[in-house]
């Protein structure tokens, strides 16, 4: 069976977010296709420690280089197509460039997606700093009709410090949950009716039963979207980096 399936290659850029989107990718094919059936994946991590002064200078252009690096060993490890984890690069990924060795999904097309079929009206964002400060979220909503709400500064500065104080270092607690919940509510006060976890670390802390408004869980979401590509209930992708449609 797997003979058939596509290679999948998955471009890390952090830790736990690329470790979740791997499981998930496996457990969902354990759930289609039964015990240990999945279609082959290659993972490449180029620690993201490294890029951070990038990321706070904005210099987007060596960070989409550093990516560039890992889609190529992706591709020459035979993945037909690569997915990447993490929202924030996607930022660096849409900068203009050479084409990246291998096609990809686009995680924001495809929470973007999954929010239109849901029949979402206004969509409440939670990432990093550079994720919340970004128009990629607002644009890809916007496609769809779906108005795009963003947390206020202080909350904003609430949610990133503990992205990369605690979620990005495998730290989930009961205090950071709460914090999160009560940023939601305020979302939901301003009428959202969903709320997109845009840091693919957030879906560990922040799960549905805990949750005031739905949630779009971009890791799994992605990791999904994945296996129909890999099996063939979705057609490749055609992005290979650089400005997207939407």
């Amino acid at each position: 069976m797997t003979e058939s399936m596509k290679h999948l290659g998955i471009l890390a850029h952090s830790t736990e977010g690329a470790s979740l989107c791997f499981l998930a990718f496996c457990q969902e094919g354990v759930r289609r296709f039964g015990s240990h059936v999945y279609p082959d994946i290659t993972l490449d991590y180029i620690a993201f420690g490294p890029s951070m002064p990038a990321w706070d200078a904005g210099d987007y252009d060596s960070i989409r280089a550093t990516l560039s690096v890992s889609a190529g060993r992706l591709a020459r490890a035979d993945a037909d197509f690569f997915v990447c984890p993490d929202n924030t690069a996607h930022i660096a990924l849409e900068r203009p460039g050479p084409d990246l060795a291998l096609p990809g999904l686009h995680i924001a097309d495809v929470v973007a997606g999954q929010a239109g079929r849901d029949g979402r009206q206004r969509v409440g964002v939670l990432g990093t700093k550079y994720t919340m400060g970004n128009p990629l979220y607002p644009r890809v909503l916007a496609a769809r009709g779906i108005a795009a709400e963003i947390p206020g500064e202080s909350d904003r500065d609430v949610i990133n410090e503990i992205i990369f104080n605690e979620l990005v270092n495998g730290v989930f607690t009961t205090d950071s949950r709460q914090k999160y919940v009560r940023i939601i509510e305020k979302l939901a006060a301003r009428g959202c009716d969903a709320v997109a976890l845009v840091c693919t670390e957030i879906p560990m802390l922040v799960t549905p039963d805990v949750s005031p408004l739905p949630t779009l869980d971009s890791t799994r979401l992605l990791a999904r979207a994945a296996l129909d590509v890999a099996t063939g209930d979705r057609p490749l992708p055609v992005w290979r980096g650089g400005p997207t449609a939407a």
